[in-house]
């Protein structure tokens, strides 16, 4: 069939179905005026032949299984709808004269093939609302009303019922799929087609919400349905409402060829959603985060997002000839983040947009990603932006080396883990876990913020004091709720204060105890497992039991500063548009404070001397520094001070 003949197609199927709808009240009207129906049945067979597929009638007489006598009272109660000159046969044909509509008692008295059950609830007329008695007289006298959805149908025309248009969504064919989700929805498409009557219910689990709706429009695709999403927070809680909602949607599943998706997102499936599952027939499919035990039979399938490779393949698929531009970033972000398949191509497309815009496209990719990413997380930790540059770390050189060395390990996994085979031995060890021991000031957060500008990275704090609860596993549901949504989001975690989690607890003495471990045990497992890079900050590593110091693969210890650190952070601390005046850095070295502290001190000395309206100079370093030295209760000893002013 070429292009014309596809447009003019449905056009020629319309006009047909339109013709036999005309031949079907011409028979009718032959019966209700008692006449031969010989030359109307002989138009309806010349009618038929002309049609492919079937007419819009047959296909309701096959779909809900109608008896001849049924799909007759269907046409009578269209055709007075349809055609003016049925009120006045109905009338005449009624015992009163008085009924210009259709009645069951009109129906049962001209109609061929009558059964007194046609209208019972449990027969197909009522129970899926093609008709309906509409008053309060007797069923044989009430007038029968047809739907308006089934009288647009027989017409012809298909849509959505407008009493669903409101909670369903089309959903239509992905525009890319990872292969192993092809792969996936080609085999569950063939698992459905195999499995007969009834459709069993699919389960798609997991975390790729996305790539759960593309699986589910692509089976049904596949097995020639038209997929619609329900959102379970919009389902109804009554069950006359649910009960209803149940016959709409299977009266449109049939009129349509339409498959259901109820999607719960990250949250357990409500009542409702578990009882319209158990209720309607036809292909229903499950979005859940975990899988739930139904009495119907299932199919159950784990959707994961795109792996590292996948990923990879699918930027380079949405940025085309173009992909060669971005080199190893795409290896950089396909390895730190866990994006879906529709969240690539999305971005891939506003890359490609905004590349002649963008005088880096590296860095316009990376911030693409971390945009849509940190969303995600934020609200669950404090971001940081990360500022702090390699040359603002002042640190002893084996740290610096440890640091880098960790950079490295990010930098290069793709490399070991993928390329190399280490990923295919499991998930366990994968994550760089790194634990950050010193003094308050001594720089950690400084190394956290370096690592993270090396890496492209968003920063993100969270607060161990604030995590760890008194009540027995709230603590690991803290911990889990950060986890989930860091896993897809290629952050750098810096968990700070872990002394409140990591004292010396391997002793079980009290059910605390043995529960104190547990969360312990549950961090470092999920610090392993976690695809990016994980810090735990203290002040106290003493007080960390080396059973867990073991299970971390850095370890980096933060000195507090010598004089000659020291003095290397006065000569940077203050920014270049700081004036000042006969700063004597040596001086200022003999400070016995930390880098967090020193920079609280130049501050401060900076505000002192813009009250003053000069540049900054030693009496306003030593303002700030006894105002400094009053929080920690630790004068400053002449020593400290002796020629600063």
């Amino acid at each position: 069939m070429n292009a014309r003949d596809t447009a003019r197609a449905p056009t020629d199927w319309t006009a047909a179905n339109q013709r036999l709808l005309s031949a079907e009240f011409a028979r009718i009207k032959a019966r209700l005026r008692g006449e031969d129906e010989a030359a109307t049945l002989a138009r309806l067979e010349r009618c038929r032949e002309e049609l492919d597929p079937p007419a819009a009638i047959d296909q309701l007489v096959e779909r809900f299984g109608l008896s001849r006598f049924e799909r007759d009272i269907l046409l009578l109660a269209a055709a007075v709808e349809m055609d003016s000159e049925f009120g006045a046969l109905c009338a005449g044909a009624s015992p009163s004269g008085q009924r210009p509509w259709a009645t069951f008692g009109l129906a049962l008295a001209v109609l061929p093939d009558a059964h007194w059950s046609a209208l019972t609830p449990v027969r197909p007329l009522r129970r899926w609302r093609l008709v309906e008695p509409t008053d309060d007289a007797s069923l044989v006298n009430a007038r029968l009303k047809l739907d308006e959805r089934v009288l647009h149908h027989l017409a012809g025309a298909g849509f959505l019922d407008t009493r669903l248009q409101a909670l369903l969504q089309r959903v239509q064919m992905p525009p890319t799929m990872a292969p192993r989700q092809q792969t996936l929805a080609q085999a569950l498409a063939a698992s459905i087609a195999e499995a007969g009557e009834p459709v069993p219910v699919v389960q798609l689990w997991g975390k790729d919400r996305h790539g759960k709706r593309d699986i589910a429009a692509s089976t049904a695709a596949r097995l020639g349905l038209q997929l619609y999403a329900m959102a379970c927070e919009d389902l109804p809680e009554s069950a006359q409402e649910l009960e209803a909602l149940a016959v709409l949607w299977q009266r449109e599943a049939a009129l349509l060829d339409a498959a259901l998706l109820i999607e719960c997102g990250d949250a357990a499936p409500p009542a409702p959603a578990l009882r319209l599952v158990e209720r309607i027939g036809g292909l229903t499919l499950l979005s859940v985060s975990e899988p739930v035990e139904l009495t119907r039979r299932d199919i159950r399938i784990d959707i994961p997002k795109p792996g590292v490779r996948e990923q990879r393949l699918l930027w380079e698929q949405s940025l085309g000839g173009r992909s060669s531009r971005y080199g190893a970033a795409l290896d950089g972000v396909a390895s730190e983040f866990r994006l879906s398949a529709r969240d690539i191509h999305r971005m891939g497309a506003d890359l490609q947009r905004a590349e002649d815009l963008a005088g880096d496209p590296v860095a316009a990719l990376w911030s693409t990603c971390r945009s849509l990413e940190g969303r995600r997380i934020a609200g669950l930790a404090q971001r940081i932006e990360p500022v702090a540059r390699w040359d603002d770390l002042i640190l002893p050189e084996p740290q610096k080396a440890t640091l880098r060395q960790i950079a490295a390990h990010l930098r290069h996994r793709p490399t070991v883990y993928e390329h190399w085979g280490f990923a295919s031995k499991g998930g366990r060890g994968l994550g760089i876990s790194v634990l950050f021991a010193g003094e308050s000031g001594t720089g950690k957060t400084m190394a956290a913020e370096v690592l993270a500008h090396e890496l492209h990275l968003d920063l993100y704090r969270i607060d161990l004091s604030a995590v760890v609860s008194k009540y027995i596993g709230e603590t690991e549901k803290n911990l889990a709720r950060v986890f989930d949504v860091a896993e897809d989001s290629g952050v750098v975690l810096l968990f700070d204060e872990a002394d409140a989690l990591f004292g010396k607890r391997s002793e079980v003495k009290d059910s605390h105890d043995r529960y104190a471990n547990i969360e312990v045990s549950y961090l470092l497992q999920r610090m392993e497992a976690y695809r990016g890079l994980a810090i735990l900050t203290t002040n106290q590593q003493k007080a960390l039991d080396t059973a867990f110091s073991r299970r971390l693969r850095f370890v980096v210890n933060f000195p507090f500063p010598e004089a000659s650190e020291r003095e290397a952070i006065w000569r940077r601390i203050f920014p270049g548009a700081t004036p000042t005046a006969d700063l004597d850095h040596a001086k200022l070295a003999r400070l016995q404070m930390a880098g967090g502290n020193i920079r609280n001190i130049a501050l401060n000395a900076a505000f002192h001397a813009a009250q003053d309206a000069q540049p900054v100079g030693m009496a306003h370093v030593l303002r700030a520094a006894q105002s400094e030295a009053s929080k920690r209760e630790r004068p400053l000893s002449d020593a400290e001070t002796r020629g600063w002013a």
